[in-house]
């Protein structure tokens, strides 16, 4: 980290974080999509591609992500990685299969799979997305929270007549985060446990 006058500076274009720099969900999102490019090309086999994807979703600093672009791309990856990071703009960067596989995680409770549908996506789709896996594991809190109050709400007065509120509730909020998976927005339930991390 360059230092003036005992102030850190942030690292500029092209530039190598430090390794103790804590990463952002860009910063793992951009290695992410590396890795799958590289198995695209065969470069490595699936087991391969599966432990390089869980470091890559797992980081929790720069030094844990450096190693792995070292694999792919030697020791000109840092610098390519940091001037992506800094150039990558977070628009856009979803595909569209991703935000479809966002959107079904909080369509598929409205359908009849309130629990089992976003836990679907997240062990599929969310293995290899953290687009989708961001939605799904939102969509799976608020669907177990939603569940969890309709199983004891009832046992009292006031709880019954609330009930059918929550669903209605439950409905309308749901198609509104399929909504914001398709348009690439962030979307986060209201008064949601989130027992799944």
């Amino acid at each position: 980290m360059a230092i003036m006058a005992g102030v850190p500076k942030t690292p500029g274009p092209g530039q190598v974080p430090p390794a103790h720099l804590r990463v952002t969900n860009q910063d793992r999102e951009n290695v992410v999509e590396h890795v799958k490019a590289a198995y695209a090309e065969g470069r490595f086999d699936k087991l391969e591609f599966d432990d390089r994807l869980e470091r890559a979703m797992t980081a929790r600093t720069h030094g844990d992500l450096v190693p792995i672009m070292n694999e792919l791309y030697g020791q000109q990856a840092v610098p390519r990685a940091a001037a992506l990071s800094h150039s990558a703009a977070p628009a856009g960067m979803a595909e569209s299969n991703e935000r479809l596989g966002g959107a079904l995680a909080h369509a598929l409770p409205i359908v009849g799979f309130p629990i089992l549908g976003p836990l679907l996506l997240l062990l599929t789709g969310g293995k290899t997305s953290p687009y989708i896996r961001k939605h799904a594991l939102e969509a799976l809190n608020f669907q177990i929270t939603v569940v969890g109050a309709s199983i004891l709400l009832p046992l009292t007065v006031v709880g019954i007549v609330l009930v059918p509120f929550i669903w209605v509730a439950a409905l309308i909020l749901s198609i509104v985060g399929g909504v914001s998976a398709l348009s690439e927005s962030d979307f986060r339930y209201p008064m949601t446990i989130r027992l799944v991390k």
